[in-house]
């Protein structure tokens, strides 16, 4: 099925793992903290196998293709992470889990679905109480599961496919976001898990998204060296149940998968690890051909507005000589096309009147030249903004003028 990344994975059900370290504890926590940049402030930190690792180890370029194929993703609410053993679904203090591990474990080759089961927190009178189990991409809810209905629950849902009755199942409409708070399994997710999960619940309260995006904390997904750890289900643009994994997540970038993920539809693909229903290389390609595509629309884009730019203003004022751009090259300071028309308009004006001005002068010699300089005229005056119209009416009034002074001193002689 996978790779050896997944021999501390969450609960798979051919595995025996190894013993891990002792729980988080509050001093734990505040001698090591995370950077916002998305690595650990300390030189390394002990991982929940009590192996060491640097911060070589959050490489971010690494995340794609590093979730292992699954096709169904079973959530038991049970309890706080605070009081889950390193392995819950083998604990024999925690009935519930440990049977219904053992159950799916051992008819897994009945299910027509690949089948993941995670723990996530389950609070007795709340939205996810103790013994819910929510099931994706089914998107629903099977209410208070307890270990005595553990085999007809995993026949009847998970093997058959069919309605438990008795869980009376209940649809879901929101996404659903889960995050590694599995600190006695490792540490790392035990120092991140619960301050992001705090700052998703805040960024959900001040966007008012409360009601339509839901936030756990969840054991342990695998993957130490990709904390923090975030799940996303839900609808995407096409109404499609999908289950993005994203790695290395800091308080940072909740805003932005609240924003982009969650409200757009939009994949975050620097912290994206994978999705529900790929196989690892599928997951490779898509990021690929997701990046491709992407960048051809960012090159689009920066051609299209360039071109925009080109078109409203150039450069230079003086001389006005049109380079291939359609700007002109002469000068410093700014020169728009827009005055480039103008100028090109008023000197057509200029031209046409003053080819007006030959015609009518031609066509006072001529027999019929009463009509044509109408004709002239109207034409002249359609070439003319308002303002060069009261300027002729003037030269002409002050001519007129002239000729009818000369006329009365000629008369007074």
């Amino acid at each position: 099925m996978g790779s050896g990344r997944y021999l501390d994975d969450p609960l798979t059900f051919t595995r025996n793992p190894p013993s891990s370290s002792s729980p988080i504890t509050e001093s734990s926590f505040l001698a090591e903290s995370i950077s916002r940049s998305g690595s650990f402030e300390s030189g390394s930190l002990r991982g929940g196998d009590g192996d060491c690792f640097s911060d070589v180890d959050f490489a971010l370029d690494k995340l794609a293709g590093t979730v292992q194929f699954y096709e169904r993703h079973v959530f038991l609410c049970y309890k706080k992470p605070s009081v889950w053993p390193a392995r819950i679904e083998a604990s024999e203090f925690d009935r519930l889990p440990r049977l219904l591990s053992s159950v799916i474990s051992a008819r897994k080759s009945s299910m027509k679905k690949e089948t993941l089961l995670t723990i996530c927190e389950g609070h007795d009178g709340s939205e996810t109480s103790n013994g819910d189990v929510l099931i994706f991409p089914d998107m629903i809810r099977y209410r208070r599961l307890t270990h005595f209905d553990v085999d007809t629950f995993v026949e009847e849902v998970l093997v058959k496919g069919v309605e438990w009755l008795p869980g009376n199942p209940e649809s879901l409409s929101s996404s659903y976001v889960f995050v590694c708070c599995h600190g006695s399994r490792d540490r790392r997710c035990g120092v991140c898990g619960p301050s992001l999960v705090s700052r998703f619940r805040e960024e959900i309260d001040s966007c008012g998204l409360r009601g339509e995006v839901s936030v756990s904390p969840c054991s342990h997904i695998g993957g130490h060296k990709y904390t923090g750890d975030v799940i996303i289900y839900g609808l995407n643009i096409n109404q499609r149940v999908t289950g993005h994994w994203y790695g290395c997540v800091t308080l940072e970038d909740v805003p932005l998968l609240l924003e982009q993920h969650i409200n757009k539809g939009e994949i975050v693909d620097r912290l994206w690890r994978g999705e529900m229903g790929l196989p690892e290389e599928d997951q490779k390609k898509t990021q690929e051909q997701r990046l491709q595509l992407n960048s051809e629309k960012i090159s689009n884009r920066e051609v299209t507005q360039e071109s925009v730019n080109n078109s409203i203003c150039c450069q230079s004022r003086a001389v006005p000589e049109l380079n291939g751009s359609g700007c002109q090259q002469n000068g410093n300071s700014s020169y728009c096309l827009e005055e480039i028309h103008t100028e090109k308009n008023t000197s057509e004006r200029v031209t046409s009147v003053k080819n007006a001005s030959l015609r009518i002068g031609s066509s006072e010699n001529g027999s019929s030249g009463g009509f044509k300089v109408c004709a002239v005229m109207s034409m002249w005056l359609e070439t003319w903004e308002r303002e060069d119209t009261y300027a002729a009416l003037a030269v002409a009034c002050a001519a007129a003028s002239v000729a009818i002074a000369y006329n009365c001193y000629k008369q007074l002689k």
